[in-house]
């Protein structure tokens, strides 16, 4: 190890963190690089750690959500200059140094783990805040203005949580802080059930998956968060744009089929 890299150990699903960041880094570094993010580089590089053999070769699925989270949040921050943005389960994401405007308060949830990894090389200050604790717990909203408007996001969370738990949890936020608006990724329910069959979803013959419980279709879900919560004004479905190695035309034809919104995952937006 040389004096620059950190060792690190983690487990079940704060380990999820380095396999995210091995995505996100990786196609930023590329030549052709559809997403930029330096700073992933430099704590893709700081940390000592096999990334290919736990995770394997690394594709484009979590840059690509990393890119359209940071789309729909620079609208949202565009229009609301100065709002706070609430990133639960942040792990090793590093949005909040691409997305900041000098103006923006930001305000990041993790287990104390995956925070005392995230620290080394993300520390809170000024108007970057964090919390340590799991999103559930819900203490972290007390150290938001519910007086100002709030953008939550949610990138690898939700579907480590039961079906009840993620209603539990957007419904007391929704009650906090009137007019939120919300991101997140959902997977298809065939996941859930192969993580949790005796024999797992192996990622890598050293990595396994950790088990998920809450999967959804993206047809499906504006139905059930509208059931849900009836004060929602609008839940867009954002299926994948691009994903190496897989051809753009391949993608779109597989998410042209009517069947597909059920079984591919992809991004939920949501405005109350």
């Amino acid at each position: 190890m040389t004096q620059e890299e950190t060792q690190v150990a983690l487990s079940a699903i704060p380990e999820t963190m380095l396999w995210t960041l091995h995505n996100r880094a990786c196609e930023s570094m590329r030549a052709d690089a559809m997403f930029h993010d330096p700073h992933a580089e430099r704590i893709y590089r700081s940390i000592r750690y096999d990334y290919r053999r736990h995770f394997g070769e690394p594709d484009s699925s979590h840059a690509v959500r990393a890119l359209m989270f940071d789309e729909v949040m620079g609208h949202w921050l565009a229009r609301h200059p100065g709002s706070t943005v609430v990133e639960l389960g942040c792990g090793l994401e590093t949005q909040c140094l691409r997305l900041d405007d000098g103006r923006v308060q930001w305000l990041s949830v993790d287990v104390p783990e995956a925070m005392a990894v995230r620290e080394r090389f993300i520390r809170p200050q000024g108007r970057l805040r964090h919390w340590h604790g799991c999103a559930l717990e819900g203490g972290w909203m007390a150290l938001v203005d519910a007086d100002k408007p709030v953008f939550v996001s949610a990138q690898g969370l939700l579907m480590y949580f039961t079906e009840e738990q993620v209603r539990g949890l957007l419904g007391a936020i929704m009650a906090r802080f009137p007019g939120v608006e919300m991101m997140f990724d959902i997977v298809p329910l065939w996941a859930v059930r192969l993580t949790n069959s005796p024999g797992g979803l192996w990622k890598t013959s050293h990595y396994r998956v950790p088990p998920m419980h809450w999967g959804i279709g993206g047809h499906a879900v504006g139905p059930l968060l509208k059931r849900w919560f009836p004060q929602i004004a609008e839940v867009r479905w954002l299926p994948y744009r691009h994903y190496r190695p897989m051809p753009d035309w391949y993608l779109q034809w597989l998410q042209a089929m009517p069947w597909t919104h059920e079984q591919l995952p992809g991004m939920v937006h949501v405005r109350t």
